[in-house]
This record gives C-alpha cells, structure tokens and sequence, in this order.
C-alpha cells in the first residue's frame, strides 16, 4: 500500500461516523490537490510528503463548529498525525505538526514554514468560490441557520447575522479570507474565486428579496 492509500484508509476509518458534508474525503482530496497547484506555482522547493499527509490529517480530528472545542482540533489533528506518522517511522513529524497547527483560521498559529504556508492557503481555498459557497451553506443548515434575510439580503439597513443567516457570513468572514493568503499563486486562484461568490451574492439577494 503507498502512502496516499493508508493515508485514505485512515480518513476512512477515523470518519466512518461522520456526516459533516463539508468535512469529507473530497475536502481532504480537493485541499491536497490545491497543495500541489501552488507548489507547482512557487519558486521554491516544497517537501510533497510533509503536504500528503499533513493534507489528509489536518483535520482528522474534526470539531463541530458550535463546540467550545473548536479551537482545539488543530491540535488534536497534530498530535493525531504525529502518533500515524510515528508508527510508521516517518520523519519530519513535527513539520507536519506544525503544518497542520498553522491552518486553523481559529486557533491563530503563525506559519512558519512553506509546508505550513501552502497547506493553510490550499485549506483556505476551500472557503471560497463555489465550493467555499456549497461548505457555507452546507455549514449554515448543520447549524440551524437560514438561507438568507428576505427584506435586506445584503444588510443594507441592519446588522449582519451569520448565525442566523448564511449569506451574511460571506461578508462576515469568507471575502476576508483571500486578504489572508500567504503565496502568490493561492492569491490568484482565490481573486477569480471571490469575483464568482460576489457574482451569486447579488444574484441570490435579488432573488430572494420580498
């Protein structure tokens, strides 16, 4: 079995009960494959096993969002894949920890490695576009939160709610998170990806209003 393969099979088996759909092994696949997009982008070297497994496992351990928890599970995920990665005797363990530290937007680790750079942006980019609108919704409906407000779908008069609605955590958090990227070629495919969420704002909040 090659690395990749065990490392689904773990995915496999520590998620075996959940039902979170934006926390599934195509999020694992897609944050892998945008690992390797930049990489390829950058200048500089990048290790790609550091970024296989730290892709798979970064958030093997898997937090709801209303947990008071949630801050944790980078950590838990890092420890997580330092006892996998032990195991096996592979090396480089704790840059994979601290790869995998550095992309939890919550938690607020500095990356302080290329690895961490690229795994946090490639995760980052899953929050955007029509993916990143899918996972919001997606997120939003396991909360109990709504589409969006019909009379001020774009908060134009009241305070933005995205507990309460969806389509006000774009504004709240989502557009904020392309300012956050590290490399320059996630800059690049997180501009063409807001361009298409502001796209499908206008366009849902003039459907949606009564």
């Amino acid at each position: 079995m090659n690395l990749q393969a065990e490392l689904e099979a773990e995915v496999a088996a520590q998620w075996k009960e959940q039902t979170d759909g934006a926390h599934d092994i195509w999020h694992v696949r897609r944050v892998w494959a945008n690992c390797q997009r930049i990489a390829e982008a950058l200048d500089t070297p990048v290790d790609r096993q550091v970024l296989l497994i730290a892709a798979y496992l970064h958030d093997i351990v898997n937090v709801p969002k209303d947990d008071p928890r949630r801050t944790q599970a980078a950590a838990l995920s890092a420890e997580h894949a330092v006892a996998w990665m032990a195991a096996r005797g592979l090396p480089r363990q704790d840059v994979v920890a601290h790869a995998i530290l550095g992309h939890s937007y919550s938690a607020g680790h500095p990356c302080e490695t290329l690895e961490a750079q690229v795994l946090q942006d490639a995760d980052r980019l899953e929050a955007l576009g029509a993916i990143g609108i899918s996972r919001c919704f997606n997120v939003a409906g396991q909360m109990g939160a709504g589409l969006v407000e019909g009379n001020d779908p774009l908060a134009e008069t009241r305070a933005l709610d995205d507990a309460a609605f969806a389509l006000d955590h774009f504004r709240v958090k989502l557009f904020g998170v392309a300012d956050t990227l590290n490399t320059a070629p996630a800059r690049g495919m997180a501009a063409e990806r807001v361009a298409f969420m502001r796209v499908f704002q206008e366009t849902l909040a003039r459907e949606a209003r009564v």
